[in-house]
């Protein structure tokens, strides 16, 4: 499972990448788990399956979909809580939902 978190400078989210790869390797799941910039997506787009959007970037969720939507690529805002929280296992489980979905 190939999974991208937005933010706006790709900084944001490097301990929660962190937490969700950690979170991965627990489960046993082959993951590959990139933070990056919002300017960046377009030219990371191949074999992704999942791109979670920042909280506090969530205005830029119209442009991010109108992106990876047409590649069949599955999109959701963090969950604000788990965000703040750094919860890498309830952001990855929310990942996975979304590309089960």
């Amino acid at each position: 499972m190939n999974i991208a978190l937005v933010c706006s400078a790709g900084m944001s989210t490097s301990m929660l990448v962190k937490k969700m790869r950690e979170a991965a390797e627990t489960r046993g799941m082959d993951a590959t788990i990139d933070a990056y910039p919002e300017s960046q997506l377009k030219s990371s787009l191949d074999e992704l399956d999942v791109v979670l959007i920042g909280p506090q970037v969530r205005f830029l969720e119209k442009n991010i979909r109108a992106l990876v939507e047409p590649k069949g690529i599955k999109v959701d805002i963090i969950d604000s809580m788990a965000y703040g929280m750094i919860q890498g296992d309830k952001v990855l489980e929310q990942a996975i939902q979304l590309k089960n979905a």
